[in-house]
């Protein structure tokens, strides 16, 4: 018997093929894996961003979706601007700090993976907060904001020369 794919069907395989299945792309648990300090606080000779800040970007719009997905307030302050959101390139000899970073950003994936397996396919359908989006269409975004952020991550470990996973 053949079963109906709904669009939370779609965006769960999406935030997970996004996160850690190998399919289509390179998902994001994969692009960051063994990232040191040092190599994740790289910034291109010619500039442009770090992989730490791409990091804290995403971490930033990822908790704040989980939240208001929870229905809560989000717990950190808007932010100035989308620049803002990146941080600093990160410090190359803060081992400690990198690594509090990628399990925090493990934990927020688990929680996002979990709660839109719980989701209800008609909260889909709801306004998303004062815009004149909805939940659908901010969660389809979202997921292809962090699919594109981790092709950067890939793009800039392959320019340090740090890129040796093969699928």
């Amino acid at each position: 018997m053949r079963t109906v794919t709904t669009a939370l069907d779609v965006l769960v395989i999406q935030n997970e093929d996004t996160w850690d299945q190998c399919n289509w792309i390179v998902p994001l648990s994969k692009a960051l894996e063994g990232l040191t300090a040092e190599q994740a606080a790289w910034v291109p000779p010619s500039g442009g961003l770090s992989i730490w800040q791409l990091t804290n970007h995403m971490f930033y719009y990822n908790q704040r979706i989980l939240e208001r997905l929870q229905g809560k307030a989000p717990s950190v302050p808007a932010a100035d601007s989308n620049v803002a959101t990146f941080g600093i390139s990160g410090d190359p000899l803060n081992e400690a700090g990198w690594n509090k970073l990628m399990e925090q950003t493990r934990k927020l994936a688990e929680q996002l993976r979990d709660t839109l397996a719980t989701l209800q396919d008609s909260k889909l359908e709801e306004t998303y907060m004062d815009s004149e989006d909805n939940w659908a269409q901010t969660l389809a975004r979202w997921v292809l904001h962090d699919a594109y952020h981790a092709g950067q991550i890939v793009q800039l470990r392959r320019q340090q020369g740090c890129w040796s996973i093969v699928f």
